[in-house]
């Protein structure tokens, strides 16, 4: 924290200066930049949990599906669609449904479907690109997402992975909507119920706001020694131009907000749509603050780094079809 505020802060110092600062004056506009760009989901993540933690977890899970398999996974990825958040305030919300009991392949589904896919979002990406191609990215994350839940309840299934300790039955007879009315009615909805409400938010998101702090420090060093000509030049619609993107991907730390933009110069000035896709959830199969999160809250590190070894090939794979039909 205090070396993103001292970068944040310097921008300031350098804007009004004409001199020349070498790495320190693009390391602090970039820092500028990322915490400008993601604080608001942040913030909004920060409440969400908040909210989960209030929510007891028979409704978590009766929304989500007690059950593994395939509707659990379907709904896990809808659920990641529809929030409208960006990637770290999604991450801060799949570690709590973790924590509230869902499995493991329910959060992988959640978290890979999710930080490009909110609507706002989708209609920057429409706007960039166009609806065929937005949908067709839309499309193809959410099976991916599927498929990763598929694989870790598997893998969880035959004590390849360790399974969530934190998972709960429903009570015999439980009725979401009527259980909600119920719950809504009980609670008194004002200031002292917000405030509590955001202190807990602020407790639990600790973990996640830690990585993320360090991720805007890593990602401002990236930016500040490699210049973005330097990236376009190489996301070329090629098995090479692939590779690179998913490593820069993996490097560079970037929010949906920012991602999204860069995704779509990809894919209308270096003409790879398939880069363009695989750079959108390359951040998400490859990002190194959702890995130690993921470790951190499921106490595994296997099962964090399961995440990139069952996403990344099947975006390689989707990324270098796209290329294949489109360029040929």
């Amino acid at each position: 924290m205090a070396l993103v505020a001292t970068g944040y802060i310097s921008h300031w110092l350098f804007a009004s200066s004409s001199a020349e600062i070498g790495w320190l004056q693009p390391f602090s506009h970039s820092t500028f930049e990322l915490v400008n760009t993601i604080w608001w989901g942040i913030a909004i993540g920060i409440v969400m949990i908040g909210i989960l933690g209030r929510v007891p977890r028979e409704f978590v899970m009766s929304a989500l599906g007690i059950r593994t398999g395939v509707g659990g996974i379907w709904r896990a990825t809808f659920a990641g669609i529809l929030l409208d958040l960006c990637s770290h305030g999604i991450l801060m919300v799949g570690a709590k449904l973790y924590e509230r009991g869902a499995s493991a392949g329910q959060v992988m589904a959640f978290l890979v479907a999710s930080p490009w896919n909110s609507f706002s979002l989708t209609l920057i990406l429409i706007a960039l690109i166009g609806i065929p191609w937005t949908i067709a990215f839309i499309v193809f994350s959410m099976v991916i997402a599927f498929i990763t839940g598929i694989v870790f309840d598997f893998l969880v299934a035959n004590k390849i992975l360790p399974s969530n300790p934190q998972q709960v039955e429903l009570p015999q007879g439980f009725r979401f909507w009527p259980e909600a009315k119920k719950g809504f009615a009980a609670t008194t909805f004002d200031c002292k119920w917000l405030g509590q409400t955001i202190m807990h938010g602020i407790k639990d998101s600790r973990m996640v706001v830690r990585w993320i702090l360090f991720g805007i420090i890593l990602a401002s060093l990236v930016r500040a020694i490699v210049s973005p000509d330097q990236f376009q030049f190489l996301f070329g619609p090629t098995l090479l131009g692939l590779g690179i993107t998913i490593l820069t991907a993996t490097v560079l730390e970037v929010c949906s907000e920012g991602s999204t933009p860069i995704a779509a110069d990809i894919l209308t000035r270096a003409g790879a749509p398939g880069n363009s896709f695989a750079f959108l959830m390359g951040g998400v199969a490859t990002d190194y603050t959702e890995i130690m999160v993921l470790k951190d809250t499921t106490r595994s590190l296997k099962l964090a780094l399961f995440l990139p070894l069952i996403t990344v090939p099947q975006v390689v794979l989707i990324g270098w079809l796209i290329n294949l039909t489109t360029v040929t």
